[in-house]
């Protein structure tokens, strides 16, 4: 066995061992690192005081090209690796194997920042009044489902973990339990409020009728707390019904974050409203609201398309 290969075997236990990593992360660390000694096997690296920067970078190209045996990684994926030959490295400067780091500057590719996928304000209310047949019990709760998940931004797990004590007795905010134990208060805008109305004095009733007595906001049709999947169902028959395509319940909490911003809410006050810990989360909705300007502008000004 080489120097390389025997640090990376130490490297691996000190990963399960005293970092606790889990096993399929291991998993991965151990693939990409093992393609790593390869690659530095092939220059003719068998100790760590051999590598140098360039063969590191030269590494990197290879995740980013691919070769004869491996196909190009996509760019999360790359960074992935390079963070683990990042890792390699420190870990055999501070066990002494290496007199330097070749790694230390060779930063990941960056993340190519997936926008967020929205649908319009027209395209919300004709997947609100595909709920159902007009006035069954089913039907108000998947409207007041639906409303809820549009008009608060809730997370799916946010709105089928609801009990009805979380809805204020006014119906005006609704206490949401979200990521890390953190709760939030978001108000309920008039059409959210007119639908639990409905749904609490008309339809609740005789689906809780069907069950043994739970707390459970969202019901489903034997009276038991509505599951994700349930609610999963619910949007993907109302969108079946209004005649869209791939709609998601996450992407009506970005249709929730990228409307307000676009009718000039402040993104710190869609942070608190998503319950993201950190405002950057939030900024890469304002991507989005200045793609819209741009078509906006480009539509409406005299001489934008001169």
């Amino acid at each position: 066995m080489s120097e390389t290969e025997a640090v990376l075997s130490d490297y691996l236990a000190h990963l399960a061992v005293e970092r606790g990593l889990a096993a399929n992360t291991l998993a991965s660390y151990r693939r990409d690192l093992r393609r790593y000694i390869d690659h530095l096997t092939e220059r003719g690296r068998h100790s760590f005081r051999e590598v140098g920067r360039d063969d590191v970078v030269a590494f990197l190209t290879a995740l980013r090209e691919g070769d004869d045996e491996h196909q190009a990684l996509v760019e999360s994926s790359a960074a992935r690796a390079v963070s683990a030959v990042r890792g390699l490295h420190r870990f055999a400067l501070r066990e002494g194997v290496a007199g330097h780091d070749p790694a230390h500057e060779v930063r990941p590719p960056r993340r190519l920042r997936r926008l967020p996928k929205a649908i319009s304000v027209e395209e919300v209310e004709r997947l609100i009044a595909a709920a159902g047949p007009e006035g069954a019990p089913l039907t108000l709760r998947n409207r007041a489902l639906l409303e809820v998940l549009y008009g608060t931004g809730a997370r799916i797990s946010e709105a089928v973990g609801l009990a009805v004590d979380d809805v204020e007795p006014a119906r005006e905010d609704v206490r949401l339990r979200g990521k890390g134990g953190r709760d939030r208060v978001v108000p309920l805008g008039r059409c959210a409020r007119r639908a639990l109305d409905a749904y609490l004095v008309r339809a609740r009733p005789q689906l809780a009728a069907h069950g043994r007595g739970t707390s459970a906001l969202f019901l489903n049709a034997r009276g038991g707390r509505l599951t994700r999947q349930g609610a999963w169902e619910v949007l993907r028959g109302a969108a079946e019904r209004a005649g869209l395509d791939r709609v998601s319940p996450h992407m009506l909490r970005h249709s929730f974050a990228t409307h307000l911003l676009d009718g000039g809410a402040d993104v710190r006050v869609v942070q608190e409203l998503l319950g993201h810990a950190s405002v950057t989360t939030t900024q890469v909705y304002t991507l989005v609201t200045v793609d819209r300007l741009r078509e906006v502008y480009a539509a409406a000004h005299p001489r934008a398309r001169r």
